[in-house]
């Protein structure tokens, strides 16, 4: 038995479930509202205010689709009540990061020229700028996929290095560090 796909999913107060025909999950919340298909040989039932997977057969097959989809609709269900934030910090020498009208973010890199990048209206941005501190970039949005790409996105046009850590970094991250150059030494 799948051990993740097997635990039952609570739903907060102010959340509402339905299930269509198609097997289509749609979950409504404080924080907006999500669907995603499940598999349809899944069986999808709530009792109590308990979301519950079933599964026709202990084939292989069967088996990761229950926890797949079990963790699925647990993340909708996190998502669509206390939401998901991600903070990604600029680590360098003249890097800044400035929110523009339409959610568009404006990076200064290092590199000759700037970034722009066209962010989806399902998440909240905030770029955060103080004297003597790096610059935080603040993602929020109720559907954790999409933050999560969005956020590898941002990361992926500097990444950190391992020498002096330049770079864009998730706020918490620890870096692994290597030696620089041992300078005159026989």
């Amino acid at each position: 038995m799948s051990r993740i796909g097997k635990l039952p999913i609570a739903m907060p107060s102010g959340v509402e479930f339905k299930v269509n025909d198609e097997n289509v999950v749609t979950l409504k919340g404080p924080l907006g509202e999500l669907s995603q298909k499940v598999d349809t040989d899944l069986e999808v039932s709530v009792e109590d205010n308990i979301i519950s997977l079933k599964r026709p057969s202990d084939q292989k097959r069967h088996k990761a689709m229950h926890g797949l989809y079990r963790s699925l609709l647990n993340n909708m269900v996190i998502g669509v009540s206390k939401g998901y934030e991600i903070k990604l910090e600029l680590v360098g020498v003249g890097y800044r990061a400035e929110l523009l009208p339409n959610n568009v973010l404006d990076l200064t890199l290092g590199y000759s020229h700037h970034i722009f990048v066209q962010l989806p209206p399902e998440i909240k941005v905030e770029a955060k700028s103080d004297k003597r501190k790096n610059p935080v970039i603040t993602l929020q949005s109720s559907d954790k996929q999409l933050i999560g790409q969005v956020a590898a996105k941002i990361r992926s046009f500097r990444k950190p290095e391992p020498y002096k850590g330049k770079g864009i970094k998730f706020v918490g991250e620890v870096l692994r560090r290597k030696a620089g150059k041992a300078a005159g030494v026989k």
